[in-house]
């Protein structure tokens, strides 16, 4: 079993920065796609990113291409989501997701997930 909880949220204005991190237990961490996912009131939930072995390799949804960097630290069992340059169209709930099965950017790919943060940029 995985454990994951999610922290950093906060009440930002659009241009400022948010990091959150993703604090993993249970099972070692180190072969599981980390993914991040987000979900807007009255929204679908939305991919977002997601990271492979040591975090090598990504895949960015194009709405964050270029303002949010996703990280592992492996040391601590923790994964980390800069996200710079906030727009009120970021503001949503966000979850941090772990899989053993193939990356993707669909949810039902994921077998675990944290509760979420919630984010919310005013303008």
């Amino acid at each position: 079993q995985v454990h994951l909880v999610e922290s950093g949220g906060g009440l930002v204005q659009a241009g400022d920065s948010l990091r959150l991190s993703c604090a993993v237990s249970g099972r070692t961490f180190t072969g599981h796609v980390m993914g991040w996912f987000r979900q807007a009131p009255g929204k679908e939930r939305e991919f977002v990113v997601w990271l492979m072995g040591s975090g090598t390799r990504t895949r960015y949804a194009d709405s964050v291409k270029g303002r949010f960097t996703v990280s592992r630290d492996i040391a601590k069992n923790t994964v980390y989501l800069q996200m710079n340059d906030l727009k009120p169209e970021d503001t949503a709930v966000y979850y941090c997701a772990a899989t053993r099965r193939a990356a993707t950017t669909i949810s039902d790919g994921y077998d675990y997930w944290g509760p979420g943060t919630q984010v919310t940029v005013s303008s």
